[in-house]
């Protein structure tokens, strides 16, 4: 297990560029000491777990702690990617929020079932995204063990 205040490797799956800065952004202003890296869509970011082409060095793509993933991502969508998260015995323990624009009931029930952690509704505004990155920080960088 790993020590709740050790800082552990975020993975952010967002293929909008804006959101992605928004959420460094929204981290950064909350002092979040975490490594942060970003993949653009499902299959960049199955290739980072797998570390498969650019993200075979396990140097400069470490194992995640915690991966937030965007629902509605080209080439492989953030269900796909996380059906074959959770079926995978090495990546399963990941913790997986969904981090998406839908508030649509079936993505809701249909990301539980497929293992999500949690399931956020982007916020709209920058300072309410900020408070989220804050409690999802607090949350599952203090007050949870996770495996390492």
């Amino acid at each position: 297990m790993t020590n709740s205040h050790q800082p552990i490797v975020l993975l952010l799956a967002d293929d909008d560029a804006d959101d992605r800065q928004l959420a460094r952004e929204a981290l950064a202003e909350n002092h979040v000491i975490n490594e942060l890296h970003e993949v653009a869509d499902g299959e960049e970011l199955m290739d980072y777990l797998f570390h498969r082409g650019e993200y075979a060095d396990l140097r400069t793509s470490p194992r995640p702690g915690l991966i937030l993933l965007d629902l509605s991502m080209p080439k492989k969508d953030g269900r796909e990617a996380l059906a074959e998260i959770k079926a995978d015995p090495q990546l399963r323990q990941i913790p997986v929020i969904v981090m998406t624009t839908s508030s649509a009931e079936e993505d809701i029930c249909r990301s539980y079932d497929l293992g999500a952690s949690s399931y956020v509704t982007k916020p709209v505004s920058f300072t309410r995204l900020v408070e989220v990155m804050r409690a999802i920080e607090r949350y599952w960088f203090e007050i949870v063990e996770l495996p390492s």
